[in-house]
């Protein structure tokens, strides 16, 4: 799982690669590999400050001698993790890994043209358990040229893949299945540490765009929904209109002092930009001009919005809208038993709306993250298609999206009621057909990550229902009998929520070689 970030400071990373880290994880820091004059000059023992800031010079020495400025900055950095169950590599291991990806990503003289400078630091286990390195590349090479940095990023997860495979790793089933999911970013997970925070403001703001979403008939009603779950949105309009939307940010409304941290959909999942979801949504004159009312709205003054159509977000959902609703359910598991497993672009669908529903109950009844919201993150996943493989919902076929809005209007705070219970109990059979459907496809993985998530991790909702096992076990045929039972169980418990190489000194006299157009001009993305 490689992390790409780009500075001009060598001295900087090198000391926080040898320093405590930000919570003291960083533990006998040192270097596995490296340029052969770097690694062996400094290669044993562990790193202290002072050594890890004669590293940067060494480091930084053809850029300073040569006098090359890089836009963006001339340090790159790449962090490669393996997943925790794949336990610890040996340093024998980690350095044959490196060497390798420094030498497919064009680094070093395997790409016929001259070194760049590079070390690889590893200093123990990330507190998520993962082993992993930190790997420093000087982009000026020795002899003043520039290493070419186009699509790094991209370039850096397809190396990390085919390492992955040829390493015996867990491939990060995102990568391999072409799938969208969104990493988070170590400044991300700093911001939510200071702040006190469970997660990361992206993780946060996924679940809460994903609950809106599939709580939502239209476009308008899914900015007021946002804008009532306590966040703020801003459209993005097309050049020189304020009348056609192309896309959006949503934001966690800031403390006093803090700045605002605005985050596409996009950003937060592949599935979530506002083309993707406007394919849920009706297309007619009414609801755009509704839709554009609102986004008007809100981008004059997101923090003062006041909604424009107030719409069924405001109501109290009847017996017979959880009737209703709780039938497309049932109806939709039976239809799962004639979908093919490589039918993708349905299973995405599915997967959408059954991870809407546990992201909307989630924010009713969780103050933390907790089971339900492991559990729409978890089935989020199987959402996340690319563009080309997404198919409009089949015909005749029955949805699962009421769940979301029900649940979004469920009693803050979690009461239990017979009709929860019905509903619960079916979008966890939809959920059970997901598993089922990674199972018979032989993705073992992505299945015990399901099974996970279904089993263990929401037996606890199941208990906050005890009086309603009957309801969830022999379930009524028609709900709304089950909504009067509740009626008459008044008193029932409420839910709570849960050799040796010497380096010659540089000549910047001597003649540059392997100058391309791209590297001397300076042009790095």
């Amino acid at each position: 799982m490689p992390n790409v970030t780009r500075g001009d400071r060598f001295g900087g990373l090198l000391t926080y690669l040898a320093g405590e880290g930000r919570a003291n994880e960083h533990t006998e820091p040192h270097l596995v590999n490296g340029d052969a004059a770097t690694f062996t000059m400094y290669g044993d023992g562990e790193l202290d400050r002072a050594t890890a800031l004669a590293i940067a010079a060494d480091l930084d020495e053809p850029r300073t001698a040569f006098g090359v400025e890089v836009n963006g900055g001339h340090v790159w950095h790449c962090s490669l993790a393996i997943k925790a169950e794949d336990g610890q590599l040996s340093d024998e291991q980690w350095a044959a890994i490196a060497q390798d990806f420094v030498d497919e990503m064009g680094f070093t003289a395997t790409s016929g043209k001259a070194d760049c400078r590079w070390v690889a630091v590893r200093h123990g286990l990330s507190k998520a358990g993962n082993d992993h390195i930190h790997i420093a590349v000087n982009l000026v090479r020795e002899d003043g040229t520039k290493a070419s940095i186009h699509n790094d990023y991209s370039r850096a997860q397809k190396v990390a893949g085919e390492l992955e495979k040829r390493y015996g790793l867990t491939v990060l089933r995102s990568r391999g299945a072409g799938i969208g999911e969104r990493g988070e970013k170590p400044a991300e997970r700093a911001t939510a540490g200071r702040m006190g925070a469970a997660e990361v403001a992206s993780v946060r703001l996924e679940r809460a765009v994903r609950a809106a979403a599939g709580a939502s008939l239209d476009e308008g009603e899914f900015v007021r929904r946002l804008h009532q779950g306590g966040f703020i949105v801003r459209p993005r309009f097309a050049n020189g209109r304020d009348d056609v939307v192309t896309g959006y940010s949503v934001a966690l409304r800031p403390q006093p002092g803090v700045p605002i941290v605005w985050y596409g959909g996009g950003r937060l999942a592949r599935d979530l930009t506002l083309t993707r979801l406007r394919e849920g949504w009706p297309d007619n004159v009414t609801s755009a001009q509704h839709a554009v009312d609102e986004w008007r709205a809100t981008w004059r003054n997101p923090m003062k919005y006041t909604a424009q159509h107030p719409g069924r977000e405001t109501q109290a959902p009847t017996p017979d809208v959880w009737h209703e609703h709780t039938q497309q359910v049932i109806a939709l598991r039976e239809q799962l038993r004639s979908i093919p497993v490589d039918d993708r672009a349905t299973w995405a669908i599915v997967a959408k709306e059954t991870s809407a529903a546990f992201a909307a109950w989630s924010e009713r009844l969780e103050p933390t993250p907790g089971p339900l919201a492991d559990a729409s993150r978890a089935l989020a996943r199987s959402a996340q298609i690319r563009a080309h493989q997404v198919r409009p919902r089949p015909s005749g076929m029955a949805s699962a999206a009421g769940a979301a809005m029900l649940f979004a209007m469920a009693a803050k705070g979690g009461q239990g009621t017979a009709a929860e219970a019905l509903l619960f109990r079916q979008i966890m059979k939809t959920a059970q057909a997901l598993h089922g459907m990674y199972q018979a496809s032989t993705d073992a993985l992505e299945a015990a990550r399901i099974r996970d998530v279904l089993g263990a991790k929401l037996d606890a909702v199941r208990e906050r229902l005890p009086q309603l096992q009957g309801a969830i076990t022999s379930a009524p045929a028609d709900p709304r009998a089950a909504e009067a039972a509740r009626i008459a169980q008044a008193g029932q418990t409420p839910m709570r929520a849960p050799g040796s190489p010497v380096r010659q000194p540089l000549d910047p006299q001597r003649p540059h070689t392997n100058v391309t157009p791209t590297e001397r001009g300076g042009h790095e993305r």
